[in-house]
């Protein structure tokens, strides 16, 4: 007899082979990839995981992640190189930093719905950016630059890239796990209750504002620690982390990876990243390009790759 098996069963074990190939995947190509493309990578997947819980989750759309980003990258980067702290307090430092401004950002953002939501986003990262403009321990727009690898924990030396790399990599998964969590939990029930139907959710009783206003600090906690991650990577922290097109390019990987996906983002940060990485010697021309490759796998990718990866298999991923 052909035992039965349930479908959260088998939607569970599909996550979790995607979830292996991912993990194999960052494991072994560093053997035949730039370590720091794919550490690039990585920041990169992780930054449009946590916009991609906001969005494609909670059913807000920011034009503005990008200042969480940025604010993690400078707090990071000043923590290490003035202060002189080691790679773990920065990060965490410039980690909270972000989870401060999106404890700020998301009381006044949640007042309002739609467009206006997003436009309100827009105008903060917009002030954001003209902060660190003009503010005298950022360097201007020559940014903080040669930002100091001091030994992780005190005796891992990271100057070397194996170690940077494994760093990079658990917190990436880190991260991501962080995410998965989220999106499976109570929570994240409610949270895509309210993206559904936000006057059901608040019909049933739930506080819908309490509720996509911890899912904002959240997701600018996490993008604030791939911010900071990043920083140290490339020893810099510039004015392009907290730019609006920084929030611009991780709306277009969230949307080409698959929206409301889980590995949708990683993916659609790895074709972003390796577009400008091999297309650099384009010039000005990347930018058409990019519209241009956009414009086709929004045409023949509806649902994102993964998306239309998971429909075909009917599996969610």
């Amino acid at each position: 007899m052909t035992p039965i098996v349930s479908s959260s069963t088998s939607d569970e074990r599909t996550l979790w082979v995607a979830f292996a190939i991912m993990v194999g995947f960052f494991t072994l190509a560093p053997l035949v990839v730039y370590p720091v493309f794919l550490m690039k990578v990585m920041c990169f997947g992780l930054f449009a995981c946590a916009f991609n819980l906001l969005i494609g989750f909670g059913g807000l759309l920011s034009f503005g992640h990008a200042m969480f980003m940025g604010t993690a990258a400078y707090a990071c980067a000043h923590a290490a190189k003035v202060w002189g702290w080691n790679p773990e307090l920065a990060i965490l430092f410039g980690t909270m930093c972000a989870m401060a401004l999106s404890l700020l950002a998301g009381a006044l953002a949640i007042r309002r719905q739609g467009i206006y939501f997003a436009m309100i986003t827009l105008a903060l990262s917009q002030m954001i950016f003209f902060f660190f403009l003009q503010a005298n321990f950022t360097g201007g727009e020559d940014g903080i630059q040669a930002i100091p690898r001091k030994p992780l924990f005190g005796f891992i030396d990271i100057t070397q890239t194996l170690p940077m790399y494994v760093m990079v990599l658990c917190i990436f998964l880190l991260g991501f796990g962080l995410v998965w969590r989220i999106v499976h939990s109570p929570f994240g029930q409610v949270l895509k209750a309210i993206r559904e139907n936000e006057a059901r959710a608040l019909s049933l009783g739930y506080d819908t504002d309490r509720y996509k206003h911890v899912a904002f600090i959240l997701s600018g906690t996490l993008a604030g620690l791939a911010g900071a991650t990043k920083t140290l990577v490339f020893q810099l922290a510039s004015l392009t982390d907290v730019h609006w097109t920084m929030s611009g390019e991780v709306v277009l990987m969230t949307l080409v990876g698959g929206l409301g996906t889980l590995f949708g983002p990683v993916v659609g940060a790895a074709v972003i990243v390796t577009m400008q990485n091999y297309l650099a010697e384009l010039g000005s021309w990347v930018t058409i390009v990019q519209g241009l490759i956009f414009v086709v796998c929004v045409l023949a990718f509806r649902r994102g790759i993964m998306g239309e990866i998971g429909h075909w298999l009917k599996k969610p991923l």
